[in-house]
């Protein structure tokens, strides 16, 4: 284990002017780990403006120095150093009111949530670990500091940080931390959208989301409560294996770990509850799912603040997922000239996700393997779906006469006829189609 040039240099600044400090939390877990961490932190025994005085001259951020936080600006990136401290009571389920500095490692690393993060390391002193987090480490277990009722209280979003760790670290969560975390998850009301939102992605985008889906799903419905109805939604259908919430989960671990296609596999049948209907023969149908689960992804998705870009890309792929690609490539090329090609490819992923997660039919995994084929064949061969892959352009449309709006109509006739395969793509072919369209029109 060592620290980057960066840390090092501003350790050794704090101790040369008399203040103990430590590596502290997501950075030793990962480092004891073998993992490179992503960002360093470090807790020091000097007081906020004796920081100051100590990285006076240096570029530095003042936004956390109220709870004893520096943020100094490196060329190896941002490095918070934090005062070690005591927290007083958390009124907002969030924050702390108040906070007492202290001189002592120890106090600092009992306000923490988790052990495998409540651990702090130095080049020469060693590891300092009184919880016990270097051997839940070992052994993958996510254990609470201290009384875990009281942890979650304090901070409701530590509740969605231990799923997050379950789902990225595949950490068992130790039994009474993970009674504690289902008792205080109504303090998750408290928790600000955005924050929510970002624990769920990156818990969602883990290699063992699923299991953690299944495991915590009482605790991502009472986060996400426009979801709650598919967990007792069984599907009474033959196309079906499973019910609506692990047929989603299942669906959500098939596609690739990106926070578009992830959330999009996870929310894809989240109409289903409000559509079912039991015909005469016990079987489900779940008929205007789509849409109604487009309505509902919205909310919740609006609720939680995500971006537009990313909003309207998932909603797209609710709505569409049981559209058909084509299967052919004459279908194919209408397709991506409605959609393009990076939509073709997300909607793709989650039909096969889809597909994977009814656990029936395997035939229908292989017509998709068939379509993502034909998808390829179409863009190696440059075929023409889009207005900008014309052989002509509004100025050889305006030649002939036509202005104004008539010239977009044109070339989206031109480009029809083009995905129709009854005309060539050629300068030629298109003008001679147009001229022919226009004195039909005489």
């Amino acid at each position: 284990m060592r620290l980057p040039a960066f840390a090092a240099r501003a350790v050794e600044a704090l101790e040369r002017a008399g203040f103990e400090t430590w590596a502290v939390g997501g950075c030793v877990r990962d480092l004891l780990r073998g993992a490179e961490p992503h960002d360093w932190d470090l807790c020091t025994a000097a007081a906020p403006d004796e920081m100051k005085a100590v990285f006076a001259g240096e570029r530095t951020l003042e936004t956390g120095l109220k709870h004893g936080t520096l943020t100094l600006l490196t060329g190896g990136g941002p490095l918070e150093i934090t005062t070690f401290r005591a927290d007083g009571a958390y009124s907002d389920s969030r924050h702390p009111d108040a906070v007492t500095f202290v001189r002592d490692v120890r106090a600092d690393l009992a306000r923490r949530d988790f052990t495998v993060g409540a651990m702090a390391w130095h080049p020469a002193r060693g590891l300092c670990d009184p919880y016990g987090g270097r051997d839940d480490l070992r052994n993958g277990v996510l254990r609470a500091v201290g009384d875990p009722d009281a942890r979650f209280r304090e901070d409701a979003l530590r509740i969605l940080r231990g799923v997050r760790f379950a789902a990225r670290l595949g950490f068992a969560v130790e039994t009474e931390t993970a009674a504690a975390m289902r008792r205080q998850a109504a303090g998750l009301a408290r928790v600000a959208p955005e924050r929510v939102r970002g624990e769920l992605t990156d818990a969602l985008c883990g290699r063992f989301a699923c299991r953690a889906l299944r495991d915590f799903a009482d605790i991502v419905c009472t986060a996400l409560p426009e979801l709650a109805p598919m967990r007792d939604c069984e599907q009474q259908n033959p196309h079906h294996l499973y019910g609506v919430w692990e047929h989603s989960v299942r669906a959500a671990g098939q596609v690739p770990a990106e926070p578009v296609l992830r959330w999009a596999a996870l929310l894809h049948d989240c109409g289903k509850p409000a559509c079912k209907t039991v015909d005469d023969n016990g079987v489900g149908h779940f008929y205007g799912h789509p849409a109604a689960g487009r309505e509902i992804a919205e909310r919740l998705m609006r609720r939680l603040r995500f971006p537009n870009d990313e909003l309207g890309e998932i909603l797209l792929l609710v709505e569409q997922h049981d559209r058909p690609l084509g299967d052919s490539g004459k279908l194919v090329r209408r397709r991506l000239a409605q959609i393009g090609t990076a939509r073709f490819r997300r909607l793709l992923a989650v039909k096969k996700g889809d597909a994977v997660g009814q656990g029936t039919h395997p035939e229908d995994i292989a017509r998709l393997l068939e379509t993502e084929a034909l998808l390829d064949a179409v863009l190696a061969a440059d075929a023409c779906v889009s207005l900008r892959q014309l052989a002509v352009d509004g100025n050889d449309i305006k030649a002939l006469g036509l202005s104004g709006p008539a010239v977009g109509e044109m070339l989206r006739a031109l480009l029809d006829a083009v995905l129709d395969e009854t005309t060539d793509n050629t300068a030629d072919a298109l003008l001679a189609l147009a001229r022919a369209r226009m004195e039909e029109r005489l």
